[in-house]
């Protein structure tokens, strides 16, 4: 089996990459702003943990539902001008987040940016997987997913410290702002993406979401991402309330644990993307597993920890989940037709967003809390991890082999 020949970006795609990469930052800070924010926005808004969990939940639920409307019309358009759109909405309603004075307020602000925000990261991997070889994707996504370590980094500290200099709205604003700036810039100078409209296309956009979720490849493809996208999220709701009532890190610690990951992270997914396209894809992914899978196990059963510890652990198993995710997201590019990308990956962002609802439901229902604080069955959510981790492999093998095998029928005809 010969090696794959990585391809050299050229100029504009370099800045397209730096482009895309900022527009998946800006959706991931204001997804994740929330809860480092929820000790401040409960008591200024006089709510408490349940209307504060349902204002978290609403985003999600609501990209979940506007990508499945969406996903019929997603390649009806210029990908440029989808984006656009979307992004526009997704800055105003940031700006409504800022601007919230009451509970009722925020909730339809947040469900109003999850509506617009959560089809965003779908037109940007439409755009990249357009725009880039598939010699050039695993690069291109481990670029673009620095994007999440870059907003623990950067983001979440800058954010936390806004709201304490001033109050909670500064920073949603100052992310309007900020974001408005970098989407004037991809206005400006991206290029127009419309190669698939000189496709022919289908007359309805049902039946063109029809074809697209009745796909038996496609199916796979979405049963892996719900498999994979519901192990991760079963860990992260708890992480902080672990980490300090079993591990015994105290709670001011905590941003040195964000900080240090996220740098590491921020420099190992170019790594990854780079031995994704050099080595293999799937061997990447299965290397990606196999470190997820012990770090996992690793990490739910410590007892209290040293924060040097707890450091390494934390920082080693999210090299395996980029390891893991990085050339997943690449191998998920080449599975559907060109004509098909954007509601292919519009109806993936769904089901992402739902499971991953789903899971934080899940591990709800298997982690209990003593008296004394600790979490308890934390580990039984590590092993159901490591299970739904095996069968995803599984499933991407298979699909793996099944793309492999039609892109060698497409070139032979």
């Amino acid at each position: 089996m010969t090696k794959p020949v990585p391809t050299p970006f050229s100029g504009y795609q370099k800045a397209v990459v730096a482009m895309l990469a900022f527009l998946q930052f800006a959706v991931i800070l204001d997804f994740m702003l929330m809860s480092p924010l929820g000790a401040v926005i409960m008591p200024a808004l006089n709510i408490g943990p349940k209307q504060f969990g349902l204002v978290v939940s609403a985003y999600a639920f609501s990209a979940g539902a506007s990508g499945l409307l969406t996903a019929g019309f997603a390649d009806r358009f210029d990908r440029k001008k989808l984006l656009l759109f979307f992004y526009t909405g997704f800055i105003l309603g940031t700006l409504w987040c800022g601007l919230a004075q009451s509970f009722e307020s925020l909730l339809a602000a947040r469900i109003v940016t999850g509506l617009f925000g959560g089809v965003i990261g779908s037109v940007v991997l439409a755009i990249a997987t357009d725009l880039f070889a598939p010699q050039q994707r695993g690069r291109v996504m481990g670029l673009i997913q620095t994007a999440f370590a870059a907003s623990q980094v950067l983001g979440i500290p800058a954010g936390i410290y806004l709201s304490s200099k001033w109050n909670w709205h500064i920073p949603f604003v100052a992310m309007a702002a900020f974001g408005l700036a970098g989407g004037l810039l991809v206005a400006w100078k991206l290029q127009p993406v419309n190669s698939h409209l000189g496709k022919p296309q289908e007359h309805s956009a049902w039946m063109h979401l029809f074809h697209t979720v009745t796909e038996r490849r496609y199916l796979l493809a979405f049963a892996t991402t719900a498999l994979l996208t519901t192990g991760g999220f079963m860990l992260m709701p708890f992480g902080s309330a672990y980490v300090v009532n079993n591990l015994g890190i105290a709670l001011q610690h905590l941003p040195t644990v964000y900080l240090v990951t996220g740098l590491c992270t921020i420099f190992v997914g170019p790594m990854v993307g780079k031995a994704a396209d050099a080595l293999g894809k799937f061997r990447v992914f299965l290397f990606g597993t196999a470190l997820t899978i012990t770090m996992v196990l690793v990490y739910t059963h410590l007892g209290p920890t040293s924060l040097v510890v707890l450091i390494i652990v934390n920082t080693v198993m999210f090299i395996g989940i980029f390891s893991r995710m990085i050339p997943f997201q690449a191998m998920m590019a080449s599975v559907p037709a060109q004509t098909q990308r954007g509601s292919f990956n519009t109806i993936s962002a769904s089901i992402q967003q739902l499971s991953g609802g789903l899971a934080s439901v899940m591990a709800g229902h298997i982690v209990t809390q003593s008296v004394t604080g600790r979490l308890q069955n934390f580990d039984v959510v590590g092993f159901v991890v490591v299970g739904t981790s095996l069968v995803g492999l599984a499933l991407l093998w298979r699909l793996n082999r099944n793309t492999l095998a039609a892109t060698a029928q497409q070139a032979a005809a």
